[in-house]
């Protein structure tokens, strides 16, 4: 009833306040008037047409399944369009204010249903998938089943602690190359209590999404090989290559909202300059 009771008297705000500025203006051109046959009813002198009937109807999405209901809402959208429009004769309202903020309702309103509408017919599914099949390449990822062995300092470390780390890390080192298994060492020496518990295994990493000297170690080994110790803003790594890096292709569903998103948003953008451009300010 309220936003119903809103609809209608910004209609008849709007309507009011341009025949407020055309009097204002004193202009004398006469205006065409509602054709005879669209004339619903007439409200203190104002036609009332059918078409802003219909249009209402069409905006509040309501069936008329029989005529006694079409009456009754025709009826209810009368009475409410005569509320406003005494409201209105009362003179209590600032309608240039009023006008003001209808005003911007108005631009923001045809703004965001211009491009709901556009960005729905422009960026389709079938748009979103042609460019995830197109761009293959920015979806796939290089990663390798890496495991390491961490011993950890930090920059406030001194440096008689920090060559004891180092030490500790050449000692480890040194029982893999006499053939330790990799596992065993690592749940002894490693700091890196969450893989260490695993054997040093931290799964698949993704080429360039850890420390570069890191990334560039793991990737050039081969399969089954380690690093010698080497340092890293964590600490000092040893380094093993469980299995030989893949190319992973991410699934179309996992980054089809990611690109619906990146595409809507160059589609805005791109007729938001078009339009701008057909604007003439002077």
């Amino acid at each position: 009833m309220i936003k119903s009771l809103i609809c209608i008297l910004i209609i008849t705000i709007t309507t009011a306040c341009t025949e407020q500025n055309n009097t204002d203006k004193q202009q004398t051109v006469p205006t065409k008037d509602k054709t005879i046959d669209d004339v619903l009813v007439k409200i203190n002198g104002k036609s009332l047409s059918k078409s802003q009937f219909n249009s209402y109807l069409k905006f509040k999405r309501l069936p008329l399944s029989d005529d006694n209901q079409h009456k009754r809402i025709l009826d209810q959208y009368i009475e409410r369009e005569a509320l406003a429009d005494s409201i209105i004769n009362e003179k209590l309202l600032d309608l240039n204010l009023i006008q003001a903020e209808l005003n911007e309702f108005r631009k923001e309103l045809l703004i965001s249903r211009y491009f709901e509408k556009f960005l729905m017919e422009k960026v389709t599914d079938d748009a979103v998938l042609n460019y995830y099949n197109t761009h293959a390449n920015k979806y796939e990822q290089k990663k390798a089943h890496a495991a390491h062995i961490l011993i950890r300092t930090h920059n406030k470390m001194g440096e008689i602690e920090r060559r004891a780390k180092l030490t500790l890390a050449q000692e480890a080192y040194s029982k893999l190359r006499i053939g330790k298994p990799f596992e065993d060492i690592a749940k002894q020496y490693s700091e890196d209590s969450i893989s260490a518990k695993k054997g040093g295994d931290l799964g698949w990493i993704k080429q360039g999404s850890i420390d570069p000297l890191f990334s560039t170690k793991l990737f050039a080994l081969s399969k089954g090989s380690i690093t010698e110790p080497f340092e890293t803003s964590f600490g000092f790594h040893i380094v093993k290559l469980l299995e030989a890096p893949k190319i992973i292709k991410q699934p179309f569903k996992s980054v089809a909202s990611d690109i619906k998103y990146q595409l809507r948003n160059m589609a805005k953008n791109a007729e938001l300059k078009r339009l701008k451009a057909l604007s003439t300010i002077e």
